[in-house]
C-alpha cells in the first residue's frame, strides 16, 4: 500500500506538503504525466475511516452516490485519472463538488483530492467541471532527477533487505523507463528472482529476469 512517507518529492514538497496537511473543506488537485507520483499521492492519502479512492474504472454510481448521499460520512474523497470519466462520472464528480463546498465550515465537511494529467483548463473535460477543478490548490508534479530516481530505487531496495550495485542501479536507470510505479515493482521483482533462483542480485540476474518476464518495464 502506498505511503506518504514512501514518496520521494524532488521538485514535488510543496505539493507532498498539501496533500499532506490537507484538511476538511480545503481541495487540491495534481496534474503531470506517467510516472510523476499523482496516483501514488491519492492512493496513499485516501487511507482510513471515512476515505475514499476513486478512478476512471470506478463505476459512475459509487461517485454519484458519494455526491448525493448526505447520511454517508465523508472525511476524503480521492479522483484519480479524472481526464478519462465519462459522461455520467462527469457530471457525479460536478455534484462532488457542489456538496463538497456546500459542506465546508459544517460538520459534514471533507477533503477533495483529485488528479489527472494536465491542467484544469485544459482538461477534455465538461467547462463547468473544468473550472471546478482549479477552485483551490492546484500543484503540478515534475518528473524525479536521475539522482532522486536512484535514491528512490535504493530506499526501496533497503526497505526489501537488498543492496543494489553501482552497476546494477546504473544499468536500471538507463536501460528502464521512467515511471516509478514500474522501477519499484522491477525491484520487487528482482527480489523474489533472486530468491526463488538462490542467486545473488547481479546485472546478468536482471538481465535473465527481464528476459524471462516481458512484461517488466525497460527502453524498446
Amino acid at each position: 500500500m502506498p505511503s506518504l512517507d514512501g514518496f520521494v518529492p524532488g521538485a514535488n514538497l510543496a505539493a507532498l506538503d498539501a496533500v499532506r496537511a490537507l484538511g476538511a473543506g480545503r481541495a487540491v488537485y495534481l496534474w503531470g504525466g506517467l510516472g510523476s507520483g499523482r496516483s501514488h499521492l491519492l492512493r496513499a492519502r485516501a487511507q482510513g475511516s471515512g476515505c475514499h479512492y476513486l478512478d476512471a474504472r470506478t463505476p459512475a454510481q459509487r461517485l454519484h452516490a458519494l455526491a448525493t448521499d448526505e447520511d454517508e460520512s465523508l472525511s476524503l474523497v480521492a479522483v484519480d485519472d479524472v481526464a478519462d470519466l465519462n459522461a455520467a462520472a462527469q457530471a457525479a464528480l460536478f455534484a462532488l463538488f457542489n456538496r463538497w463546498r456546500t459542506a465546508a465550515g459544517t460538520p459534514g465537511a471533507f477533503a477533495l483530492l483529485t488528479a489527472g494529467d494536465r491542467a484544469p483548463l485544459t482538461m477534455p473535460l465538461r467547462e463547468d467541471l473544468r473550472t471546478r477543478l482549479g477552485w483551490d490548490l492546484v500543484y503540478r508534479l515534475e518528473h524525479l532527477s536521475d539522482e532522486d530516481r536512484a535514491q528512490a530505487l535504493r530506499d526501496r531496495a533497503r526497505q526489501r533487505g537488498l543492496q543494489l550495485s553501482d552497476e546494477v542501479l546504473h544499468w536500471i536507470l538507463t536501460r528502464c523507463d521512467r515511471d516509478m510505479g514500474r522501477l519499484t515493482s522491477l525491484i520487487d521483482s528482482l527480489d523474489q528472482y533472486s530468491l526463488a533462483r538462490h542467486r545473488p542480485i547481479t546485472l546478468p540476474l536482471l538481465k535473465d529476469l527481464l528476459a524471462d518476464a516481458p512484461a517488466l518495464p525497460r527502453t524498446p
